[in-house]
């Protein structure tokens, strides 16, 4: 008895983050848990039972989220040309951002400098790989950190979802941020902006 309680519990779980992650990437973190709890097919004691409050329902899906994207970015790490991957997981996020509301607050969250959760840390640490290969492959700036990365993913990505952009204005605005962020070539060699507002 007490084990079909549990089984029944963990698919209630099962089902009620199933169901949060597709109205959360619909309508974002201001989707109501009634209408989750609804697709969930349960009640709502039921949902408040698993997760207490909304933002605890939120971080469980971002936490989920984290741990797929961070795979996902660890394998373009692992297999992908330095000179194009960081690039190439740039504009899959902000593809991404579009259908799946949940990215930006997800990149926000990797971008708070405080201690957070592992699997945010992972996805941060994914980007962080990325980017120093790129680096080393001579396709980014030197200067550009890791907080400005995430600073401009989540900029672009809020603005792409908010906006609902066109794929042909996604990949016009994507092409300037690369140039920003690509080496010039024509550089005197004098201090960077980014270096000398953080002198």
């Amino acid at each position: 008895m007490t084990r079909s309680l549990r089984s029944d519990a963990q698919r209630n779980r099962l089902r009620i983050l199933e169901a949060a992650e597709v109205v959360f990437a619909m309508k974002g973190p201001s989707a109501s848990t009634e209408e989750i709890a609804q697709r969930a097919g349960v009640g709502i004691g039921t949902l408040f039972r698993h997760f207490p409050t909304k933002k605890a329902l939120l971080q469980a899906i971002l936490k989920e989220l984290a741990v797929r994207i961070a795979t996902e970015t660890e394998e373009l790490v692992r297999s992908g040309e330095p000179a194009s991957a960081f690039y190439e997981f740039f504009s899959r996020m902000v593809g991404q951002a579009t259908k799946q509301k949940t990215v930006v607050g997800l990149l926000a969250e990797a971008g708070i400098a405080v201690s957070v959760a592992k699997p945010v840390n992972a996805l941060r640490d994914a980007v962080e790989a990325l980017l120093a290969g790129a680096q080393r492959a001579g396709k980014v700036r030197q200067d550009v950190g890791v907080a400005e990365v995430l600073a401009l993913l989540t900029g672009v990505c809020q603005a792409s979802m908010h906006a609902d952009w066109s794929e042909e204005l996604q990949d016009r605005t994507l092409a300037v941020v690369f140039d920003g962020l690509r080496p010039n070539p024509a550089s005197d060699g004098g201090p960077s902006l980014l270096r000398s507002r953080s002198a």
